[in-house]
C-alpha cells in the first residue's frame, strides 16, 4: 500500500512519522521548504505524549508520480480543495481521500469527488503541534473516529482503521456527519478563544469568563446542528453537548449549580488538554490566513439559512479574521473585551 500525506504541520507530520515507524511506504508533501530540508536532514522529531525519538523519512514539496491507494489530507482547511484536486489524478483506482482537517472537510470534498466511497472521515481526537521546522510534538492524547458520510464500511475504511491503529485508538462510527459536528463545536471554543486569548488552552481554561465564552459559542453551534437535523453523538464518549449547550433560564441567571457543573467539566477539559495550542494562531503567526471561516465562521453562515442568531461566533470571526490582518495582536485582554461586548448574553 502507498499512503500519500498532504500537509507536515502538526497532525500531517506526527501521523506520516508514525505511517513510516511502521515501514509503510509514506510519501509526505509539504509547501514549506524549511520543512523540507528540516526533515530530509534529520528525519521527523517526535517529541510530547508517546516519548521523544526520531524516524527516518523524507519530504517533498511535490507530489512524486505514482498511484496512491490512501491520500491522507492533513492540510489547512483553506487548503484541502486545492490539495485534493493535485492528488486525484493520482488516486489509485479503488483509492481513497481521507480527511483529517477540522470543520465540515467531507462535505466539501464530496462536491468535488462526487462518490462518497472515496471519501473517509478521520476526525483526530489528540492535538499536536510543530514547535519548529521538522519537530512535530503530540500535545495531547486521544484516538481517531473514522467513517463515511453515508455511514456504510468498505475494505478501504478498514485497511484506514488498521493503518491509523498504530498510532491512535480508532473507532468506527456510522455517524460520522454527527461526529465531526460535535467536534465542530469544541473546535469553535477552543481553537478560536485560543487563537484570540494567544495561549494554551489549560491557562485559558482558568478564567469563567473564559468559559462562559466557550458555553456560549458552543450552545449556538449546537442549535445550528439542531436545525439541520444533525444526531450529535459524545465527544471522547464523555462530552454531551446536548446537556452543555445552555439553557433559557441557565443564560437569564448569574449561577445555578447546572451551570457550575458545565463550568467543571470545562475546567477537566482544560486540564487534560491544557497543552492544546490553537492552529489557527500558529497559521497567524507564519503569515497565514486563519481557517476561522471553516469554523465559527461555518456556522454563522449556517445559522442564517435557518434565521438563526450566533452572535459570539460571528464576534469571534471578525475578530480572528482582524488578527490574520494584522490589526493588534492575541492577548487576554481581547477575550475580556470579547466577553464585556457579549453581555449580558454571556452574564452567568
Amino acid at each position: 500500500m502507498r499512503v500519500l500525506v498532504l500537509g507536515c504541520g502538526g497532525i500531517g507530520g506526527t501521523v506520516a512519522a508514525h505511517l513510516l515507524a511502521q515501514g509503510l511506504d509514506v510519501v509526505a508533501v509539504t509547501r514549506n521548504p524549511t520543512v523540507v530540508q528540516a526533515v530530509n536532514s534529520r528525519g521527523f522529531l517526535l517529541r510530547g505524549v508517546g516519548g521523544d525519538r526520531r524516524v527516518a523519512g523524507q519530504a517533498t514539496q511535490g507530489i512524486p508520480p505514482g498511484s496512491y491507494d490512501l491520500v491522507l489530507l492533513a492540510t489547512q482547511p483553506t487548503d484541502l480543495l486545492d490539495a485534493a484536486r493535485q492528488a486525484l489524478p493520482q488516486l489509485a483506482p479503488d483509492g481513497a481521500l481521507v480527511c483529517l482537517p477540522n470543520g465540515l472537510p467531507e462535505e466539501r470534498l464530496l462536491t468535488l469527488v462526487g462518490d462518497p466511497g472515496r471519501v473517509l472521515g478521520a476526525i483526530v481526537g489528540w492535538g499536536a503541534s510543530m514547535p519548529e521546522p521538522g519537530v512535530f510534538e503530540r500535545t495531547s492524547e486521544g484516538g481517531f473516529v473514522l467513517g463515511r458520510l453515508d455511514g456504510r464500511r468498505d475494505p478501504r475504511l478498514e485497511r484506514l482503521a488498521a493503518l491509523l491503529g498504530g498510532l491512535a485508538p480508532v473507532e468506527l462510527s456510522d455517524n460520522v456527519r454527527g461526529a465531526r459536528w460535535s467536534k465542530l463545536a469544541i473546535n469553535c471554543a477552543i481553537s478560536s478563544l485560543g487563537t484570540l486569548g494567544g495561549d494554551r488552552l489549560g491557562v485559558l481554561m482558568r478564567y469563567r469568563h473564559v468559559r462562559r465564552l466557550a458555553l456560549e459559542v458552543m450552545s449556538e453551534v449546537v442549535a445550528v446542528a439542531r436545525a439541520e437535523g444533525v444526531v450529535l453523538p459524545k465527544v471522547a464518549g464523555a462530552i454531551d453537548l446536548e446537556w452543555l449547550a445552555l439553557t433559557e433560564e441557565e443564560r437569564r441567571v448569574k449561577g445555578s449549580l447546572s451551570l457550575a457543573a458545565k463550568h467543571a467539566l470545562l475546567l477537566m477539559v482544560g486540564l487534560k488538554y491544557r497543552r492544546l495550542r490553537s492552529s489557527m494562531l500558529a497559521a497567524i503567526e507564519r503569515g497565514r490566513p486563519p481557517a476561522v471561516d471553516y469554523l465559527n465562521g461555518e456556522i454563522t453562515a449556517r445559522a442564517q439559512r435557518h434565521r438563526l442568531d450566533t452572535p459570539v461566533n460571528a464576534m469571534l470571526t471578525a475578530r480572528i479574521h482582524a488578527l490574520g490582518r494584522g490589526e493588534g495582536k492575541p492577548g487576554h485582554e481581547r477575550l475580556l473585551e470579547l466577553y464585556a461586548q457579549t453581555r449580558p448574553t454571556a452574564e452567568g
